[in-house]
């Protein structure tokens, strides 16, 4: 009689997962969000040029859209409900993944000033599109952050009583309006740093246009320990 088989107990080492450094969902949201914020962008600025807050500042015509303040409310709603659909897509997308935690964190000040530092000696480094140095989470969190304000600000100017919670945030419609108008200002900000680093770094735009290289979950974990190292203070 055969002696039965006897089950190995080696404990077997899980599979590694690849995927593309940009999935296709945030590759989708991406590009999604670049042309709500274009809508909204030139529609704002013919919805502020009907009523300006700053005297000295009128944005010219061709850089606006909709040929009347009207149309230009109109066009700025059709884009609103696209960047707020599309960016709490992004939120849960990138909470739910995990992704947040990947690519933002961890972030310290160590961390910070020798980004700051390398960059001002003209040696930040760009070759690893895999992470982001400290500066990059700055600005990403960042723009994070003044996406959700400035969603806010506009329901409250957009429904003042209806959002009136909302509204006392600010005390006054004045502020409103000015808390809307920088946080466009910031977002038009970095926007200009986006597109002139992806001048400097052209792969960085073919990621987000076929996903990037292919990474690994350990990989990722091996980025992760390492950011982790260099974050504790010796």
């Amino acid at each position: 009689m055969s002696a039965p088989p006897v089950k190995s107990l080696a404990r077997k080492e899980p599979a590694r997962q690849e995927r593309r450094l940009h999935p296709w969902p945030v590759r989708v949201m991406h590009w999604t969000n670049a042309v709500a914020i274009f809508i909204m962008i030139g529609s704002g600025w013919k919805i502020y040029n009907d009523d300006v807050i700053f005297g000295w500042l009128h944005f010219p015509d061709a850089v606006v859209i909709g040929k009347w303040a009207q149309y230009g409310l109109q066009w700025h709603f059709f884009g609103m409900w696209i960047f707020v659909l599309n960016g709490l897509a992004y939120l849960i997308y990138g909470i739910a993944t995990g992704r947040f935690r990947q690519k933002l964190f961890p972030l310290s000040l160590r961390e910070i000033l020798a980004t700051v530092g390398d960059a001002l000696r003209f040696r930040l480094a760009h070759d690893d599109l895999t992470r982001y140095n400290a500066v990059q989470k700055i600005l990403y969190l960042g723009i994070i952050l003044i996406g959700i304000l400035i969603v806010i600000s506009g329901l409250a100017l957009w429904k003042p009583v209806q959002f009136s919670e909302l509204a006392s945030l600010f005390g006054s419609f004045q502020t409103i309006r000015l808390v809307h108008f920088f946080c466009m200002s910031a977002i038009v900000a970095f926007l200009l740093v986006h597109v002139a680093l992806t001048l400097l770094v052209p792969q960085s735009l073919l990621a987000m246009l076929t996903g990037g290289p292919v990474v690994h979950d350990d990989a990722m974990t091996v980025a992760d320990a390492a950011a982790e190292a260099e974050a504790t203070p010796r």
